[in-house]
């Protein structure tokens, strides 16, 4: 039992090396971006253009479900007149920002894993490696890049469409004035919670897109191997999320 302990904490403390060597090897990949630009522009429209419509429909129901609940909350001891300010405040600072990192999560980082896992088992890799082509460079700086890049912006597109959702919900379901809606989120919006918003999608894109790669590199044992890495990098990925905006949110709090 203690030998079996002992190898698991020796294979944490491995992985943990390789993950700073991959990370360094982005850092040092980034001085290439301009010569890599179609590169990352190519896995841009993948992460960003090619999601919007799934996170259209998130954002949507998301802020929809969000009044809803808020209004069952409130129902009896306050006015509705303040589910303007309650639910677009949760949405710019949580909702958004988390549920649209966890579905991009799925189908981003777990696409990562898959695709760089393929190359992995079917040596593809290693082909890249004998043309004198440095594998981080080529196919985990452009993903990592696009991916911190492009979150953010679908995080405020999301809230934006989450706050039309609750929107809708309050002044048709509702019965709530729209110029009583509106006035509430115009006097409760801070721009301090936007960029809250925004550095925690930052963080998020980072850790999706490095958990992708990294376990996709990891990959090996053939086709069951990459079934087992695009589930672990969800996985990991959505507790990531979690935990980091746990962290972030103690820091930012103060701002």
């Amino acid at each position: 039992m203690i030998a079996a302990l002992g190898k698991k904490f020796i294979n944490l403390f491995t992985e943990i090396g390789q993950f700073y060597i991959l990370m360094t090897g982005v850092l040092k990949s980034i001085g290439r971006i301009y010569k890599d630009r179609i590169l990352i522009l190519e896995q841009m429209l993948h992460v960003g253009v090619n999601s919007l419509a799934l996170v259209t429909i998130i954002g949507i129901f998301t802020g929809a479900v969000s009044c809803w609940q808020a209004a069952y909350q409130i129902k009896g001891l306050i006015s509705y007149s303040y589910l303007g300010s309650a639910t677009t405040k949760a949405i710019i600072i949580e909702l958004g920002p988390v549920l649209a990192a966890i579905v991009l999560a799925g189908r981003v980082g777990a696409s990562m894993a898959a695709e760089l896992g393929t190359m992995k088992v079917t040596e593809q890799i290693d082909a890249l490696e004998a043309m004198a082509i440095n594998p981080v460079r080529y196919l985990a700086m452009p993903r990592i890049v696009a991916t911190t890049c492009m979150l953010p912006i679908l995080v405020v597109y999301a809230s934006s469409i989450a706050i039309i959702g609750s929107y809708t919900v309050a002044t048709f379901f509702l019965d709530v004035p729209s110029e009583t809606f509106l006035g509430a989120f115009k006097k409760s919006f801070e721009v301090k919670d936007v960029v809250a918003g925004t550095i925690k999608a930052i963080f998020f894109g980072i850790s999706i897109s490095s958990i992708g790669c990294f376990i996709g590199f990891q990959t090996n044992g053939g086709a069951e191997g990459v079934g087992l890495s695009t589930i672990k990098a969800f996985v990991i990925a959505a507790a990531s999320i979690l935990v980091l905006d746990y962290v972030l949110w103690n820091f930012l709090i103060g701002m």
